[in-house]
């Protein structure tokens, strides 16, 4: 199933994708069963994949017996699908290919930092390029959404933990990762993760999760982003350093991870840091991973 969030007269709710149009999930539920109101997951994403297969029966039936509402994409406004999650973890250089062109050697272990909810945008969405940014980035991502909560989590037992998949964004704002002397003496401390990865916008998710059994192995998926048209990133997730078991092993040593919380995958060769390229205003971006997604965002100047 590919499952979203969207808005419909002020309204959020969750839908579904089915044969290029959203089913209305909470009408569709009112009508296949005769309620006056529908149950409150079917109003947030976060609470659906926290029921779990009792949620996920419930929407089997309905797009088995509704027959609407079903709405065209341009009719609604797109959401991230998960747009309240608690946690939102994003790895740095793990593509093999992509360290390379960054100059980086592979970490010993994963390299996380966060993204703030208030990064995130969905499908359609825009980027804003923020006064006080010069060099926007792009970084196309397979996006994991965790189905249930877990700690200490083995990799041979990760994949039970996922309830699908995302095509992420990870609009990375360079000047402010790389501060003025970095990594020189002058300046210790390191990268500013905070301000170059998290400023509002940039973690663009959509346009919906693909629940897991609809992608039998996430290690070997394609990715590929175009920028107005021109294709500027392209790998596959065979080339990650730390696969998605693992990155779910490590992200749950010592934190617990909850239904809804995302993990960003790390991106391929082809960001424009590495170019000189960046994103302008007028500019549109498309992230794609093979049978999950393309994910569409617009770029305009703050």
């Amino acid at each position: 199933m590919r499952l979203l969030t969207f808005r419909k007269g002020g309204v959020a709710k969750v839908g579904l994708w089915k044969n290029g149009k959203v089913l209305d999930l909470p009408e569709a539920y009112k009508e296949v069963f005769g309620a006056y109101e529908a149950p409150d997951f079917l109003y947030s994403m976060r609470k659906l994949i926290a029921v779990g297969e009792p949620a996920l029966e419930v929407v089997r039936r309905l797009e088995a017996k509704a027959k609407g509402p079903y709405y065209s994409p341009g009719d609604i406004l797109w959401e991230p699908p998960v747009p309240d999650p608690e946690k939102i973890f994003a790895v740095a250089v793990n593509y093999k290919a992509h360290g390379r062109e960054m100059g980086f050697k592979p970490p010993e272990r994963p390299y996380f930092f966060p993204k703030f909810p208030n990064a995130l945008v969905g499908h359609e969405g825009r980027i804003i390029k923020h006064k006080v940014a010069q060099k926007v980035d792009w970084e196309v991502e397979l996006v994991v959404v965790i189905g249930r909560a877990g700690k200490y989590i083995q990799p041979e037992e990760a994949l039970d933990y996922v309830f699908g998949y995302a095509v992420g964004n990870d609009v990375s704002i360079r000047d402010w990762q790389f501060p003025e002397g970095w990594p020189h003496q002058l300046n210790p401390y390191g990268q500013n993760w905070i301000w170059g990865k998290s400023m509002d916008t940039a973690a663009p998710v959509g346009p919906w999760i693909v629940t897991r059994d609809e992608v039998p192995d996430p290690n070997r998926l394609d990715l590929r982003l175009w920028v107005n048209g021109q294709l500027e990133q392209e790998g596959n997730t065979s080339d990650l350093i730390f696969n998605v078991q693992q990155l779910i092993h490590w992200a749950s040593q010592g934190i617990t991870l909850k239904p809804g919380d995302m993990i960003f995958t790390g991106t391929p060769p082809g960001v424009g840091h590495s170019k000189g390229k960046y994103l302008r205003g007028g500019d549109v971006v498309e992230a794609e991973v093979e049978g999950v997604g393309r994910l569409r965002n617009y770029v305009v100047e703050e």
